[in-house]
Formats: structure tokens, C-alpha cells, sequence
């Protein structure tokens, strides 16, 4: 695949450690998480990044590294290979680090007075990798808890359409919002850097044979 996929090593290696010693050290977890009351009315704006780092257990931290590993490899691939893309990493890590500050705006806005909403994870960004691939790879099979093959673009609709319900719902404690719009994110990042791409996405989409 990719010749850059240390760069998701790299991203992996920083979360895993930071996330293992917020465990450790609540104090930080508690200081590092998104907190829209904070960001605002306290100016700690790095909330916006630092969230991203943290995750509340194993399972929470190993399915986003999971995820963000198997469809960024594919990403980069895409990046190194397309002309519109001249500089992989750096078009890896702004979709990356751009998406976790975009998917979060949302939240930001909604909880801006309310001090005690908190999440934490990368879902935002990781979603964002997703469905850049998903831009470019329409037709490719998702395999929806690893066993059930689904076409990415099929998954895609079926994932915006929950998580926009459950986000309006906010019944549980999952970031719906940060999902949806870190999705959005990761599907129009293509076409901001070369609008002509989406001449690309309606060719693979279209070229599909039933």
C-alpha cells in the first residue's frame, strides 16, 4: 500500500500513549477532554485538539485506531498516487487534524453553557478518513462489525441518516454530532482541494455494474 504509513503509526503511537496516561492521571484526562463550557467562557481552545488523544477504555481506543489504520492506509495510497494531491502527509494530516476541530464545532455551539457536557476520541476525525475513502472508493465493501460487507456508499447514507437521528435524539453518551460532521468533512475534503474531483466520485459511482 502506502510507502507514508508511518505517519498513522506516528498518529496511533501519540493517542495510544496519551490516552494509557490520562488513565493514569485523571487530573489530565479532565483537562485535555472537550468541554464546550470551558472552550468558551475559559478560552481553552486546545480542548478542540487535545480531545482527540483521549478515549474512556480499551475498547473505545482499539476500534478508532483500528479503523483509522484500515481505511487511512488506503487514503495515503489514494494521496500519493493522485496529482492533486502533491504532498501526501501534509494532505493526510490536515484532513486529520482539520476534521477533529470541524466535527466539534457543532458541539461547541449546542453545549457552549452547558458545563457539564464532555466527550472524548478521535470518532470525528476517524470518520473523516472513512468517507474520503468512501469518495473515492464508492463501491468498495465496509464490513460492518468486520462480518457484514457492505458498499461504502451504502454504508456512508445509512451512517449519516443515524447519526443525525441520534444526535438529535442525544439520549446516549455517543458524540452522533462529531461523527456527522467529521463525515462531511472527510467527503468534501477531495473536492475543496480539487473541485474537479467530484467529476471523479460520479465516474466510480456510475461505473458500477449491476
Amino acid at each position: 500500500m502506502s510507502g507514508n504509513e508511518w505517519i498513522l503509526y506516528l498518529i496511533i503511537g501519540v493517542t495510544g500513549l496519551i490516552t494509557w496516561q490520562t488513565w493514569r492521571d485523571k487530573s489530565g484526562f479532565y483537562k485535555l477532554q472537550f468541554n464546550a463550557y470551558q472552550v468558551i467562557h475559559r478560552n481553552e481552545w486546545y480542548r478542540l485538539i487535545t480531545h482527540a488523544f483521549l478515549h474512556v477504555n480499551w475498547m473505545h481506543l482499539i476500534i478508532n485506531m483500528l479503523v483509522l489504520f484500515s481505511f487511512g492506509r488506503g487514503v495515503l495510497y489514494i494521496f500519493e498516487i493522485h496529482p492533486s494531491f502533491n504532498n501526501p502527509i501534509l494532505h493526510f494530516l490536515i484532513l486529520y487534524f482539520v476534521s477533529i476541530v470541524f466535527s466539534s464545532l457543532f458541539s461547541l455551539a449546542k453545549y457552549k453553557d452547558n458545563p457539564h457536557y464532555n466527550a472524548v476520541g478521535a470518532s470525528g476525525a476517524v470518520s473523516a478518513v472513512v468517507f474520503t475513502s468512501i469518495f473515492f472508493m464508492p463501491w468498495n465493501m465496509i464490513y460492518f462489525f468486520g462480518i457484514i460487507p457492505i458498499p461504502g456508499i451504502l454504508f456512508g447514507v445509512a451512517y449519516l441518516i443515524y447519526s443525525y437521528v441520534m444526535g438529535k435524539r442525544g439520549k446516549d453518551n455517543i458524540g452522533h454530532d462529531a461523527h456527522f460532521w467529521g463525515a462531511i468533512f472527510g467527503f468534501a475534503y477531495p473536492m475543496m482541494i480539487d473541485p474537479s474531483l467530484i467529476s471523479v466520485f460520479i465516474q466510480n459511482l456510475t461505473s458500477f455494474n449491476f
